[in-house]
């Protein structure tokens, strides 16, 4: 049995802007660095193969929290909202022409204009993480976290999601074969660091 813990990147301008960033290569603001420098990986993360986005939000995140350079994985690239990226959601929700729809009636197929849908996510993440050998710590991107907890918890993206990805935490998941499922414990927190 391999587990992946999965930890969302620190904050960046576009996301307290609540604007979609998808690809677009927006780097950590300067709080989100002071923020994340406070915190440590659990034992025994801190020994975990580290892997990230290629993103610079991603990357950084993992040097800041772990320490060390993670190696870059193209899989966990965002999921492409093509046409939207840059765009706030609360605006394309207004604009009945638009097509967006929240999260909880997307279903797999689910796609931005010029974009991925979740089921081309996943195909793209799913190789990747199945071959994994070891336990791994991968700081990527709400948009992949949802897609392998989507997964593991069997929600098809219809109705509330069973999960809510929050900072600073890591979430877990088991994985054995083609077989994946929550770990227990699923969620854990970063540590603060000792000053």
């Amino acid at each position: 049995m391999i587990r992946l813990a999965m930890m969302r990147h620190g904050h960046t301008p576009w996301n307290r802007a609540h604007q979609i960033q998808g690809r677009t290569d927006i780097p950590l603001d300067d709080q989100a660095r002071v923020d994340l420098s406070e915190f440590a990986l659990p034992a025994p993360w801190g020994e975990a193969d580290l892997v990230s986005s290629p993103l610079a939000r991603a990357r950084e995140t993992a040097e800041i929290v772990a320490g060390r350079s993670p190696e870059t994985m193209d899989a966990l690239t965002e999921m492409d909202w093509g046409q939207w990226e840059g765009k706030k959601g609360v605006d394309l929700q207004a604009d009945p022409n638009s097509g967006f729809r929240d999260i909880e009636a997307w279903g797999w197929d689910y796609r931005p204009p010029e974009g991925e849908s979740p089921r081309e996510v996943w195909a793209r993440i799913a190789p990747w993480l199945f071959a994994r050998e070891r336990d791994t710590l991968a700081v990527c991107h709400i948009g992949i976290m949802r897609m392998i907890l989507a997964k593991a918890h069997g929600w098809n993206f219809d109705g509330p999601a069973p999960f809510a990805v929050k900072r600073n935490r890591l979430f877990v998941v088991e994985l054995q074969d083609d077989m994946i499922r929550v770990a227990d414990p699923e969620i854990i927190r970063l540590e603060r660091r000792s000053v």
